[in-house]
Formats: structure tokens, sequence, C-alpha cells
């Protein structure tokens, strides 16, 4: 019996049952084995060399890539065929979460297996794939991404530099510049944008070594010191025509799907990186005593922990839910077909929605249990010595990768929307049929069991949604593209649906597996991220409506949003005081 596909958006309308998504607990003895090989990894060759790396040795850099390479952690993505291991998307983001100890060396390897190899495994040709990917897979050359230009930063597609062919029609001639451009200073395979003739946007393979092709000085970063981000300089650069990737004109088509896996990798790093800031501050937190105790039997030290612990529940529940999604649907891919790469691509863009949630939401909490770790550890955290003073740095990029969370808020409802004109989600028949329902009296209702009125509460999420969703869509029309502010209040709307149900189907899988009492502290983080984040939807939603409309308007609207935000509250405060214990115990993450 054939799998029903998961249509990506699908999720703010149609409910799926607990079996239909992967997490952490579904992976495989295989998958664990990958897991523990990376951390091995890290832990015997990038860790001893933690201080040289990021005092910028390039040499060190490219020397343990390469051992990467041998171990097989730069190929989980690339095809059998051309020297890869051809991995699931969910084997490959486990070797993205478990690298992220590594800091800036876990972005040189990020940069180098995603956003600068991918273009070739999913547009190159079979002789660009030939030529290039054995060597990208070992890590005997290394790749860059560059798209970011002087003037075009989240304006992608104003892109200045230019790519003219030459008399004879052997070559293009590249001039321009690009900045930021993460491995610059050691790649040797660079995916660079450029428009031919001044206005149709391509792709190009170029090599380090043509002529005319300059790099130029390290940026001085906030964080992420140990990775190299230079310019680039084109000057009358040759590059041959057998190194345009993909069709002229059509290089958006590579830049804007490489990005969503490019974001959806960020969030795998993202969320390997909350769960070593959660150990450092547990451990830390038990060692450290003031007034004759340790802080972390202090109430208020030990909720701080409690909610880095359920964030990065949370996050972990959307990203391998993601990944298992992708897997999925990558599965009608034929390896085989010459257009397998492209119809992988077009496979992993079906979720395009989700990966940019993954990257808003998880890169967030991040932050937060960035700075929260920081607060733990005091003035301790704010000195170099300890790691978490590096984390907080470091994660401050992520927000701005890839897309930056503005403008990922803008792609999320747009997406949508996009979607629902084409006919490919049913988002307008769903919103006629909420209004009916609506109109009725809406009866309180009683919750006994297990985690019901958590599902009650997801289900009315998405009614908040529809209803606030529809009223803009009604109000705007065309139009409502030019309203950002609604547009982001939308956004945040559908990135705490996907969160809350995420992580309610994972709990729920987890009690059919183990039983309500093993999967107890799953419960109780269940319980309060789903309670909290229904306030923020009740306030985003009132918000939303408020932006929109006025007066008697205004006041119709607020009281049919207070038929669907009825919840009876929970002892917030003794749960995260329950889950609190159980990490100070575990001195680290825990489910």
């Amino acid at each position: 019996m054939t799998k029903t596909k998961i249509v990506g958006g699908s999720f703010v309308i149609e409910d799926v049952g607990a079996d239909a998504i992967v997490t952490p607990e579904d992976f495989t003895a295989e998958q664990r084995m990958i897991q523990d090989t990376t951390r091995d990894y890290v832990a015997t060759e990038v860790i001893p060399h933690d201080e040289e790396l990021e005092k910028q040795d390039y040499a060190l850099t490219v020397k343990l890539m390469r051992k990467a390479g041998e171990v097989g952690l730069l190929s989980a993505d690339i095809p059998e065929l051309y020297g890869g291991l051809g991995l699931d998307k969910v084997s490959s983001t486990i070797i993205s979460e478990t690298l992220s100890p590594a800091s800036s060396f876990a972005l040189s390897i990020g940069a180098h297996v995603g956003i600068g190899t991918l273009p070739i495994v999913f547009f190159g040709t079979p002789e660009q794939k030939q030529k290039y990917l054995p060597d990208l897979a070992t890590g005997e050359k290394i790749a860059a991404y560059c798209l970011t230009e002087p003037a075009s930063g989240s304006d992608a597609l104003g892109a200045k530099t230019t790519a003219k062919l030459s008399e004879d029609g052997q070559h293009y001639i590249l001039n321009g510049s690009k900045i930021y451009i993460t491995n610059a200073g050691f790649a040797d395979i660079f995916i660079v944008y450029a428009k031919v003739d001044g206005k149709d946007f391509t792709a190009f393979i170029v090599e380090r070594d043509m002529e005319g092709f300059a790099v130029g000085p390290e940026e001085k970063k906030m964080g992420i010191k140990g990775s190299s981000t230079r310019p680039l300089y084109f000057e009358d650069v040759k590059v041959p025509v057998d190194h345009v990737l993909g069709e002229i004109g059509r290089g958006h088509l590579i830049a804007f799907n490489i990005l969503n896996i490019g974001r959806f990798k960020l969030a795998a790093g993202c969320l390997g990186a909350q769960k070593e800031a959660i150990a450092l501050s547990s451990q830390y937190a038990n060692e450290r005593k003031q007034f004759g105790r340790a802080i972390s039997s202090f109430p208020l030290v030990a909720g701080k922990l409690a909610d880095m612990n359920i964030q990065t529940y949370v996050s972990e529940s959307m990203v391998y839910r993601t990944s298992g999604l992708i897997d999925e649907r990558l599965k009608d891919v034929n390896d085989q077909d010459a257009d397998s790469g492209t119809q992988a691509a077009k496979a992993i863009a079906e979720y395009a929605l989700e990966c940019s949630i993954n990257k808003v939401f998880v890169t967030e909490a991040l932050d937060f249990v960035a700075d929260e770790g920081v607060q733990i550890h005091g003035g301790y955290g704010y000195v170099q010595e300890y790691k978490i003073e590096r984390i907080y740095r470091d994660s401050r990029i992520n927000r701005i990768f890839e897309g930056t969370n503005e403008i990922n808020r803008l792609l999320i409802p747009g997406t949508l929307l996009k979607r629902a004109m084409k006919g490919e989600l049913p988002l307008i028949a769903k919103v006629q049929e909420l209004q009916g329902e609506l109109i009725s009296l809406m009866p309180g209702q009683t919750f006994e069991g297990t985690l019901e009125q958590e599902a009650h509460l997801v289900a009315a999420a998405k009614k908040v949604f529809l209803t606030v969703g529809g009223l803009a869509v009604q109000k705007y029309g065309t139009s409502l593209e030019k309203e950002q502010e609604v547009l982001s209040y939308l956004a945040d709307l559908m990135i705490q649906i996907y969160a809350i149900e995420s992580t309610l189907l994972r709990t729920r899988k987890r009690i059919g597996k183990v039983g309500e009492e093993k999967a107890k502290a799953a419960i109780q983080m269940t319980e309060v991220f789903i309670h909290e984040a229904f306030a923020k939807i009740e306030h985003i939603a009132k918000e939303t409506a408020a932006a929109m409309e006025s007066g008697d308007t205004l006041r119709t609207h607020l009281s049919i949003l207070k038929k669907l935000v009825r919840r009876t509250p929970i002892n917030a405060v003794g749960l995260k005081r329950e889950i609190a214990a159980r990490v100070i115990q575990a001195e680290g993450y825990i489910i």
C-alpha cells in the first residue's frame, strides 16, 4: 500500500496521526552508528584543535575536512554513483546536528556539504557531477556558495555581477564581486551567480585558479571566527561554457532551491548548539556555589534550564519531522534518471515553507537558549574561557544566514497563499467552512485524558489562523503581499502551529512506544510549551485583527476569537520544577 504524501503547508488545515512523522526515537541502528561516528570524529579530531581552528589555521581546517571525508561525513548527500553515500535526509540531518560542538569548523563543513556541493548534486550535468562530486565527497576539493553582493543581500536577483559570452563562444567573461563568502579563504570550487548580458540570472562553476579571479581579506566578525569569510572579485574571468550550471536565465531556481535545504540544515546545526548549551549550563549550575548551595537548587536558575530544555525538545521535534517529510517525498525520485537531481530539488521545494519555519523557530530558540546559558554562568559567561560565551556570539549570525528571518517570515504565508491560489491546498474552502462553524454557539469542553486539552488547543490554533488569515485575504486580496506586518503576524501563527503540532505528535508517538510513565518528561514539556505557545497565538491573533479592523467590526472579530481561545491554565511552575530536576540530574538535555 502506497503511503499518502503530505502536501507542504497542509499542516495548517489538515491533521495527521503521530505515526505519520519521524522522531529521534525512530532512528535506526545505522543512523545511531552515523551519530556515534560523527560524535567520535568531533571529540577526537576537532575538539583537541579547537584553539588553532578558532585562530583561522586554514591548513588545519582543510586537513580535518579531508579526515571528515575519509569517514563519510562529507558525502551523505552525494549519490553513490559519484562517490558519495547517498544517505537519507534524516541521516544527513543527524550529521549536521552532531557536528555542532565543532563550532566554526562545523560551519565550514556545513557550507561545503550543503549550499556548496548541492547545486552540482541537483543541477549539474552528468559530466559536471563526475568531474567535481568525487573530490567534493572526500574533501580533496572544498566548495563555496557565492550569492551575496555589496548591493544585493536579501534581494538576490538584484545582483550586479555580469557574464558575457566571448566572441569565440567558448567562455563567459565574468565581472563583478561577491561578499561574505564562507570558505572563501581555502575553497577550490565556487558556485557563482551572475547575469548573462546583465539580465539573465545564471549559475556558474568557477575554479579558484581561473585567471582574473581574486579573493579578498578576511572579514573581522563578531562570531564564527574560525570560519573563513571573504569577498571575491571577478575581473574578466574566463569561465568555460560547459561550467554553466543549469540553464541560462534559470539561476534563480538553483539559488532558491538550494536555500531551502540550507535553511533546514542550518536549523539542525542550531539544534545541536542548543543541546551543548544545556549541558554546559546545567553542569556549571551544579558546580557553582552561592549562599552555601549549588545555584541549580535555586528555582529561578532551575526554571531557566527547564525552559531551555523545552525549547530544544520542540526544535528537535520540528527538525526531524521535517527531515522525515523530505525523505518520504524523495522516495519518488529515481536515481537512475538523468534529471534525478532536479527531481530531488523539486521534492525538497515541496517543503520550502516548513524549511523556512524551521529556520526561523530554531535560530530564535538557540538565541534564547544561548542567552539564558550566559545568564546562568553570570560573569563567567561573559569571558572567553567559558564556551557558552562563544555559543552566544556564534548564534547571532543564524538569524541572518540563508535569508534573514524577516525575509523568511514573508515567504512562509506568501508560499501558502500561492499554493492555495494554484489549487494545491483547499485553504479558501477551509476558511469558508470554518466561518459557518463559528456562527453557531461553541459549547465549553472538559478534558480528562493525557494531552487531550493540548490536542484541542492545537486544533483551535489552526482555526485561529484560518480566522485571521481569512480576514486578511478578504480585506487585502492580492495586495496582501504589501502588508508586511500582517504577513509577519500570519507567519508567526504558522510557526507556532507547526511547533505545537510537531511536539504533540512526537510525544503521543513516544507514549505509544514506552507508555505514559516513561514519557512523563515529554508529556510535561508538551503541556508547558503548548499552553505558553497558545498564549502567544492568542496575542498575535488579536494584534493581527487590530491591525486590520477597528470599532464594532474589530469587536465582532475579537468576540469570535474569544470563542476559540478558551482554555484552562496549567501549573507551569510545578511542571517546570520537575523538568528542571531531571535536567540538573542528567547535566544535559533530557526527553
